[in-house]
């Protein structure tokens, strides 16, 4: 596997520290951002009104990365953001590249 994507879903209180330090750390690397709901949150995550929606406003972020980088990032989020409530997956990237 030669790159991985780590996908994160943040709220947006931590949305710009998260960016920070994606860019100050691995700002050489392709990542994206954009607003999300997240959804199978716990009842008592939720407010009321996200209560009665079933979901909660949200920030997805998905960075890609060497695995070796992956790894560092996911404990670079452990270190930093503990307690922050971001939820991070990765998945294999097939293939990628850009169109000239």
């Amino acid at each position: 596997m030669d790159k991985c994507c780590v996908c994160m879903v943040c709220s947006s209180d931590v949305e710009e520290n998260l960016l920070d330090a994606l860019l100050l750390h691995f700002g050489e690397a392709v990542f994206t951002s954009q607003p999300a709901f997240s959804h199978g949150l716990a009842s008592a995550e939720l407010d009321p009104r996200e209560q009665v929606l079933g979901r909660r406003r949200a920030v997805l972020v998905q960075i890609l990365l060497a695995p070796a980088a992956a790894d560092a990032l996911v404990q670079r989020l452990h270190e930093e953001f503990a307690g922050t409530g971001i939820r991070y997956w990765m998945l294999p990237v097939v293939r990628e590249g850009a169109l000239a």
